[in-house]
């Protein structure tokens, strides 16, 4: 189905939610850990298929501000399954010409995750093949307030005056102000809300909702989501120009 793509409209940034790992386990009759270790296997291969399409960056919401709130024996487990990830799969993103980055609150992470960050996303620095973006311990609201309290900040310092501040003065106080707004958004499992992700970058994205859990999603669903983006125009406010 990647074929039959029309290559000069895969969307730039893909971000998506992975949802349905816990579900997905409970039917297969599995812990909700080993519904995330098959939601990591889903992750490689849609990395993959991003890469064959020409996506420039890839968004993934890995672990929200919200899902500290969880049992502490999953929050330990996926604590230890996201640092086995970092460091069992480095190598790989790097051969591959992955640029590896996170975003969110992971100044607020265990240290050992921490450090692991540091170190794939310095191996990982100059490569350009596809941007892979983790947004953990992230939130959509905490991250405006963090950047309202920057500004309010800066506006304190007398180094920002109010009536200078701007959507543009907003963006660049966000956790990735380098990135784009993401062109397409995902959600796998069958919800149909944002979640608290990309609240700000998310205003004019199309949004694409499937049943199928993260753990079942492929490149083929992939190809599905980005056919059904191509088959859309998207008029940020304006008018239909057919």
């Amino acid at each position: 189905m990647s074929s039959q793509l029309d290559r000069t409209r895969i969307p730039r940034h893909v971000a998506i939610i992975m949802d349905g790992n816990g579900r997905w386990a409970e039917r297969h009759g599995l812990s909700r850990v080993e519904g995330h270790r098959a939601g990591r296997e889903a992750l490689r291969e849609v990395l993959r298929a991003s890469c064959e399409c020409g996506i420039g960056i890839l968004t993934l919401y890995a672990f929200s501000t919200e899902n500290w709130r969880r049992p502490a024996g999953e929050v330990h487990a996926l604590m230890a399954l996201l640092l086995e990830s970092l460091d069992g799969e480095a190598q790989e993103l790097h051969a591959n010409g992955v640029r590896f980055r996170a975003s969110g609150l992971v100044e607020e992470m265990p240290p050992a995750v921490q450090d692991a960050i540091r170190r794939v996303t310095s191996l990982t620095q100059d490569n350009q093949t596809i941007t892979l973006n983790l947004a953990l311990n992230y939130g959509g609201r905490r991250e405006l307030t963090e950047a309202v309290r920057r500004i309010a900040r800066a506006v304190a310092a007398g180094t920002v005056g109010p009536e200078a501040i701007d959507e543009q003065t907003i963006a660049r106080h966000l956790f990735a102000p380098d990135l784009p707004d993401p062109d397409l958004l995902i959600r796998t499992g069958g919800e149909q809300r944002l979640s608290n992700f990309l609240l700000w970058q998310a205003a004019y994205t199309e949004l694409y909702f499937t049943d199928v859990p993260w753990p079942e999603f492929t490149p083929g669903h992939l190809f599905e989501a980005l056919a059904s983006y191509q088959a859309r125009e998207r008029r940020f406010g304006g008018v239909d120009r057919g």
